[in-house]
């Protein structure tokens, strides 16, 4: 704000305190839109907490099914290995008998 020398002392002051009365209300609004921002910023945080606890209780899920599925195929396998271990145990006692 320039000096005009046709306002007067009282004048002047009042305009200044009118300025800083609008800067205040700006920023009291900047203030504003960062805590709405804030309390979004926060939800949003949340919610994705709330995805990564799931997650990881679907992945423990998987993680465990996958182990069963492996481990019955382990077991599938070394019974067909033993079956025919038994087998060919079996023939060659009985070749061995004759």
């Amino acid at each position: 704000m320039a000096y005009d020398p046709h306002v007067s002392k009282t004048e002047q002051l009042q305009q200044q305190v009118d300025d800083v009365v609008g800067i205040m209300q700006q920023n009291i609004d900047a203030m504003k839109d960062r805590g709405e921002k804030l309390d979004s910023l926060q939800s949003k945080t949340s919610d994705l907490e709330q995805g990564a606890i799931q997650f990881r209780k679907g992945a423990s899920g998987v993680r465990r099914q996958m182990w069963w599925k492996n481990m019955k195929w382990r077991l599938v396998v070394g019974a067909g290995v033993l079956i025919i271990l038994a087998i060919i145990i079996g023939s060659i006692v009985q070749a061995t008998s004759k």
